[in-house]
């Protein structure tokens, strides 16, 4: 595996090309000033983990969709209006 060190800025105008070398198995390491650095890296959506604390939010949400419990937001200032009021 070919290792690629690169500055924040050189990331920055070259995004494209270094998120194309991650994709090809190349590590991308961007240093940012002296003592940080990133590697960046390709995921999966199976390397996204969900926490049972979310998953249990997410059922919650999921009932309360099926029993009518939800509101519907037709237009940017009843968005703003439910929003307000939370």
């Amino acid at each position: 595996m070919k290792v690629l060190e690169v500055t924040s800025r050189e990331f920055r105008e070259k995004q494209k090309t270094y998120f194309e070398l991650a994709d090809k198995g190349e590590q991308v390491i961007i240093k940012r000033g002296k003592k940080q650095a990133y590697i960046l890296t390709p995921i999966a959506s199976d390397d996204i983990q969900i926490s049972p604390a979310m998953e249990l939010k997410i059922l919650k949400a999921m009932q309360a969709s099926k029993e009518g419990r939800t509101k519907k937001v037709h237009s940017k200032e009843e968005l703003h209006a439910l929003l307000e009021s939370l």
